[in-house]
């Protein structure tokens, strides 16, 4: 009783502190959601994944390697786009982590950055090629792709329209593609595709 006499307003002061307080949580917590900060590993080496994932069109990414020698260093880059998500696997099957990072950009295109380990001494890109220069499988091609990496092959798949680009309703058909990572010249690691077909949608 004293104490309710002492603060008379302390039930809505309570109110008004806890609504404070929710209200910064939830910010807290929207501002959270915004940053993709992620570890993958196989066994005791793989990737830390840094980025701010604020502004879609400019970002920084960080990929720090994680039980590589020490003279491997951490690699920073502007990124048009945000982080939705990352896989790690042994791509080319030298026994060493590689990692596959997908990146959506304004216009809800998915694009990949692919990061190989060379011994676990150091860290090296793996190209992946433009669907648009290839007059075969980017036919009916506008975009909308879905990815799955799957015991280091990584599936790609997208629905196929029409040549008149006045039609907006795609096909009810499909297109797959299976991309391998391979070893070029001068040991350039690229996603090579070694099968694609079309299926029905049902």
């Amino acid at each position: 009783m004293k104490l309710l006499t002492l603060f008379p307003n302390t039930n809505r002061m309570y109110k008004l502190f806890f609504i404070s307080f929710l209200l910064l949580s939830i910010f807290s917590n929207a501002q959270k959601m915004n940053k993709y900060d992620s570890t993958l590993k196989i066994g005791k080496a793989g990737f830390r994944v840094n980025c701010t994932n604020k502004n879609i069109e400019h970002n920084v990414l960080s990929v720090k390697p994680i039980g590589f020698a020490n003279e491997a260093r951490e690699v920073s880059l502007d990124l048009k786009g945000r982080i939705i998500s990352a896989e790690i696997d042994d791509l080319n099957q030298d026994g060493f982590p590689d990692m596959i990072i997908y990146v959506i950009d304004a216009a809800n295109k998915i694009s990949l950055f692919s990061i190989s380990s060379k011994n676990n001494e150091s860290m090296q890109p793996i190209y992946f090629p433009d669907i648009t220069n290839d007059l075969v499988l980017s036919k009916g091609y506008r975009g909308l792709d879905e990815y799955k990496l799957v015991e280091g092959i990584l599936f790609r798949q997208f629905p196929i329209f029409e040549a008149d680009t006045a039609i907006k309703i795609p096909t009810k058909k499909a297109r797959r593609v299976m991309y391998k990572v391979m070893t070029g010249e001068r040991g350039v690691l690229n996603f090579k595709v070694i099968k694609n077909f079309e299926y029905n949608l049902d």
